[in-house]
């Protein structure tokens, strides 16, 4: 009574196939039957991104890879500007300072003085020797003269002794003079010719000090001539008592400058740093000096100021390492030798210097030159292209070292 007959009867209007049960498998309801339809949709999008994404990656990279190499940089550059060394060249005591440390001075405005004593007594000397000079000349001059006149009244005598001793030897011909007389004659002649031998070499030796020129001006004489080098070389140390900017810049190196303090020549005393000669000094290694020309773009960035984008060009190349112009070469003839990458300094000068900010010798820069030539293929691919005749879809104007070469 508990059991319901529907329900024995549908239980025995629908059979069970044991046969082919067990290998069907159940049934399952719409529902769980939806998710398998999209499950081969999920797989395919999925192993998509598994390998389309690092293809995509690689062939970026390699896009990237060839077409750049063509801009080097390096951080081994620094600011470079003329320093020039002020060295007095006569040596006193410092009676003035003009300048302060780090101040803008112009060409020609004073920096500092000597006691110029000294050296105004030294071109008073230097004056009243050439004065001397020249009236020593005056003096020689006047002396030829002499000579030349004491040479004339020489020959006249001489004359009137020979017409002496002429008569005398003819009159002892005759008898009529004794032979002392003639004696006396024939010594008077020969002293005579002495006296006149000596005023002709006391003439030569007036013109010999005369520079050989009896008419020589009195400046052009070697002894004026000397006396007036010793002047102006008074007169130089003279004007360099007081010591001058050469040009114009920024003094430094001033705080060991004190009034009192006795200087030497030849001795650095201060700096001056010359405005507008503001370059830029990159160590670049050799090997990213391939396609490096002069002329050639280069983009600068200052420590200091990474804000500020300078431009500016390629000016020259070093000549050499700065090993191979040390003081004392590397000796690489040695059996431990280990090959290491050289440096060579390239001078990069600045496009527009005028809106160049406050920059200072020695400051850190990263300087970056555009070479315009990229990488390129590989080696590799570029000889299995050549192979395939397909080497002629890749050249271009920069197409990397190999391309630089042809």
């Amino acid at each position: 009574m508990n059991s319901r007959p529907d329900d024995r009867l549908l239980a025995q209007a629908a059979p069970v196939d044991t046969e082919h049960s067990a290998d069907k498998p159940a049934e399952q309801p719409l529902a769980s039957r939806e998710p398998q339809a999209t499950k081969k949709p999920q797989s395919f999008g999925r192993l998509a991104l598994t390998i389309g994404v690092p293809l995509l990656l690689v062939v970026l990279g390699a896009i990237v890879y060839v077409t750049g190499g063509r801009d080097v940089s390096t951080e081994d550059a620094y600011v470079k500007q003329d320093v020039i060394r002020i060295m007095p060249q006569v040596s006193g005591q410092i009676v003035a300072v003009g300048v302060q440390e780090n101040e803008t001075v112009h060409q020609g405005d004073l920096l500092f003085a000597i006691d110029a004593a000294p050296y105004r007594n030294a071109v008073d000397e230097a004056k009243a020797a050439l004065a001397s000079a020249r009236l020593g000349v005056e003096k020689l001059k006047a002396a030829y003269r002499k000579a030349q006149a004491q040479r004339g009244t020489a020959g006249d005598v001489l004359a009137i002794a020979q017409a002496q001793q002429k008569r005398l030897a003819y009159l002892a011909n005759l008898g009529a003079v004794t032979q002392a007389a003639l004696d006396d004659s024939n010594l008077t002649l020969q002293s005579d010719q002495g006296a006149l031998k000596s005023a002709e070499q006391d003439i030569a030796s007036a013109a010999a000090a005369l520079a050989g020129n009896p008419n020589i001006p009195t400046n052009e004489h070697p002894d004026v001539m000397a006396a007036q080098a010793r002047l102006d070389a008074a007169e130089f140390d003279l004007s360099h008592t007081r010591l001058t900017a050469p040009a114009t810049g920024v003094v430094t190196q001033v705080d060991s400058l004190q009034e009192g303090q006795y200087v030497t020549s030849g001795t650095t005393v201060l700096a001056l740093v010359r405005s507008g000669s503001t370059r830029f000094e990159a160590n670049y290694k050799e090997t990213d000096l391939t396609n490096m020309r002069v002329g050639q773009s280069a983009r600068v960035m200052v420590d200091a100021y990474p804000d500020e984008k300078l431009k500016g060009t390629v000016e020259s190349i070093g000549a050499g390492t700065g090993s191979a112009f040390a003081l004392i070469p590397a000796q690489n003839a040695t059996g431990n030798w280990v090959k290491v990458v050289q440096r060579l300094p390239v001078r990069i000068a600045l496009e527009d210097a005028h809106t160049l900010p406050s920059l200072r010798v020695g400051m850190s820069v990263t300087a970056t030159v555009d070479t315009g030539h990229s990488r390129g293929l590989p080696g590799f691919v570029s000889g299995v292209l050549e192979t395939l005749g397909l080497s002629g879809l890749f050249d271009g104007p920069a197409n990397g070292p190999s391309g630089a070469r042809r």
